[in-house]
């Protein structure tokens, strides 16, 4: 583990000492997991342009061209 000191407006940290206790963790639980989050979304969201770069529009085309015409069933129509 590693200390991390954070400086955070007076008013801020009221909500998160709040927030930390209506989730019933401590405020330093309640920030290593809102770090967690966000790295991970970050990492979705580079994960998910590298996809993206491989696409081609084109391609998917080409595949839903062979996607059959029909009636979904009664259980999937909206």
């Amino acid at each position: 583990m590693s200390t991390l000191s954070l400086r955070l407006p007076k008013s801020l940290h009221e909500q998160l000492r709040e927030v930390a206790q209506e989730e019933g963790i401590s405020v330093n639980q309640f920030i290593m997991l809102a770090v967690a989050e966000k790295v991970a979304a970050r990492s979705a969201i580079e994960y998910l342009e590298k996809r993206a770069k491989r696409g081609s529009r084109e391609r998917f085309l080409e595949i839903l061209n062979n996607v059959p015409d029909v009636e979904p069933e009664a259980f999937d129509k909206l």
